[in-house]
């Protein structure tokens, strides 16, 4: 079975830095979509960050654009996301998803089929 598993995440003050790792496990071949989304104390869901297996990415959050940086290592199934000026708005759990069929492009990592258990992300002022 699927199986995702995040790592990385921690406490950081204001302005620093943090890179979440997440490994697939439990499949052949690669997903076509491998993303994360966070979910903050008392807010919904919000997707973050997708990468596609032939390379491009899309950035749903309009505050990580510019500070954080998804990356994919497909023969590694692994996903990064480097997360870099970080505000204690970014606290939050995040979550590793993945998505096996085409219908995943362009959707928020919500949507996604597979989910891991998550990495909590603190930020102090």
């Amino acid at each position: 079975q699927v199986q995702l598993v995040e790592s990385g995440g921690g406490s950081v003050q204001a302005g620093g830095s943090l890179r979440l790792s997440c490994v697939g496990s439990g499949y052949v071949g690669e997903s076509n979509c491998m993303g994360w989304f966070r979910r903050a104390p008392g807010k919904e869901r919000e997707g973050v960050a997708v990468g596609y297996v032939g390379g491009g990415v899309t950035y749903f959050t309009d505050s990580a654009k510019g500070r954080f940086t998804i990356a994919r290592d497909n023969g590694k199934k692994t996903v990064y996301l480097q997360m870099n000026s970080l505000k204690p708005e970014d606290t939050a759990m995040y979550y590793c998803a993945a998505d096996f069929r085409q219908r995943c492009t362009g959707r928020s990592p919500i949507a996604f089929d597979y989910r891991g258990q998550g990495t909590q992300v603190t930020v102090s002022s």
